[in-house]
């Protein structure tokens, strides 16, 4: 099945792609040297609606479906795969968990300032000795009385330090044992509750990385989003989603670094012709346009089965784990094709080269996405 662009998704990619070199790339290599997280840029972001691309107007949103929302992202990630990765993860994470289990007095409070850009949201999953192991969270939220009780701290959370709100899982019940996790709403300011340590990283530096500590946090029950035990399922669905998220980053990563192989290809000039005349650079640039275009009707699929509300799980995985690996593999070829050139911060291939390999990581690495495909397949 082709998914060819809808008017409204061509208008979106239009209004993106000028945001993001007016606002974006003239200063994206400086926020990647000094890793500053530019939350101005993501307020102006979602004065465009750009915040809450899937919230229904209702709560602040654009109410658009996934189609627009992987053109979103993909279109930041041409030009700035830390922008990029930031809108996903605010969008598809702590908005997308308040949005889909949140009760309605919980949306109404904490959408529209996530989707107008005022809140920039975080999630809270992973933790230091827990990755996929997230069974095994040491993270513990005890009930007392009407309130509960959090202490532990998270790992490798998107805008851990600058996020106003968020949605954090903690172990309610026995490590490892059935519906032992809940997820709870927590506000920036709540005693107990602060941001630790920022990682200092290879690539995707604009995206701000950091831990969430939470010591003797109280909270409210009424902070907690679903039933106590839900919080793992509600996660694994969550996820869903936001492995398309990755896999849009990627592509977005994988086209930027493709065009601007294409485009040095056919300026450079050796032997009084332009390289791209060469069949091992004419070839690699065929093979890299044939995995993109690939990896994009795979994501194309899964987020027409989500915007159906039909199950995607092993679709998901096939679009992130294909595209993650892609966006890497065509970044190497794309710093290949510019020679010495494309190892210098002169030319924009550099930075897609160390961007793209969180995507192989990042939301389930791809040996965690072969495992849930080969579970689909086999069950």
């Amino acid at each position: 099945m082709n998914f060819s662009p809808t008017e409204t998704q061509a208008q979106i990619a239009d209004m993106v792609r000028d945001f993001a070199q007016k606002h974006i790339k003239p200063k994206m290599m400086e926020w990647d040297e000094t890793q500053h997280f530019p939350v101005d840029v993501f307020r102006k972001m979602g004065e465009l609606g750009l915040m809450g691309v899937l919230v229904p107007q209702e709560y602040g949103g654009s109410g658009l479906s996934y189609f627009e929302y992987v053109t979103v992202v993909s279109e930041i990630a041409k030009v700035c795969s830390s922008i990029g990765l930031s809108t996903a993860a605010h969008n598809s994470l702590c908005t997308g968990h308040i949005l889909y289990f949140g009760n309605d007095e919980q949306k109404k409070k904490y959408l529209p300032k996530l989707a107008s850009g005022e809140w920039i949201g975080a999630w809270g999953l992973t933790e230091a000795n827990t990755g996929s192991d997230s069974g095994n969270m040491q993270c513990v939220a005890t009930r007392d009385g009407d309130d509960w009780i959090i202490n532990g701290t998270k790992n490798w959370i998107t805008h851990g330090i600058s996020g106003e709100v968020a949605v954090v899982l903690c172990r309610t019940g026995e490590p490892r044992a059935k519906n032992n996790s809940t997820a709870f709403i927590i506000e920036r300011g709540t005693p107990g509750f602060s941001g630790g340590k920022k990682e200092n990283k290879l690539g995707m530096r604009a995206s701000e990385t950091a831990e969430l500590i939470f010591d003797n946090c109280r909270i409210s029950d009424a902070q907690r989003l679903g039933n106590v035990g839900e919080g793992f399922k509600q996660a694994m669905k969550i996820l869903d989603g936001g492995r398309i998220s990755i896999a849009a980053l990627s592509l977005g990563i994988a086209k930027g670094a493709y065009e601007a192989a294409v485009k040095y290809a056919k300026e450079r000039h050796q032997f009084d012709q332009p390289i791209a005349n060469f069949q091992a650079i004419s070839f690699k640039l065929a093979e890299m346009a044939t995995k993109i275009e690939v990896a994009e009707q795979l994501i194309l699929q899964a987020a027409d089965l989500k915007n159906k509300h039909l199950p995607m799980t092993k679709e998901s995985a096939m679009a992130k784990y294909y595209a993650s690996e892609v966006c890497v593999q065509v970044a190497t070829d794309a710093v290949q094709i510019f020679g010495g050139y494309g190892y210098t911060k002169d030319f924009p291939v550099e930075k897609f080269y160390r961007d793209s390999k969180l995507c192989t990581i990042g939301e389930g690495t791809s040996e965690i996405q072969k495992l849930v495909i080969s579970r689909s397949i086999l069950s």
